[in-house]
């Protein structure tokens, strides 16, 4: 198992989270407590960069969603950003991806 790694950054438009590592039952806690001690303000957008992600099951996916109620609770937007293609898959097939925003990867400088 590949511990879940989580680095919070703040940007110009909102907070942006980068996670890596296995998302799972056994670690989903730590993102909550991550979202959990955000404060968004209405009008911002929290960014998950999810480049690194490994691995998410069912928890890590109810964890997604209920970052984007956290978003919409605080007036914010919410965008996951470089979905893996194996998770991007399992969106699709659920509809969750026409429930969040997804955006690919920005370019490297």
């Amino acid at each position: 198992m590949t511990p879940l790694n989580i680095t919070h950054r703040d940007a110009t438009a909102g907070p942006v989270l980068y996670v890596a590592g296995e998302l799972d039952h056994a670690q989903a806690a730590m993102l909550r407590q991550e979202l959990d001690s955000l404060t968004l303000s209405p009008g911002q957008c929290l960014d998950i960069d999810l480049s690194g992600l490994e691995f998410c099951d069912s928890t890590g996916i109810t964890v997604l969603l209920a970052a984007r109620q956290q978003a919409e609770t605080a007036d914010a937007g919410i965008v996951l950003t470089a979905v893996p293609p194996h998770l991007l898959r399992i969106l699709t097939i659920v509809g969750l991806d026409q429930v969040f925003t997804i955006r690919p990867a920005p370019p490297a400088d």
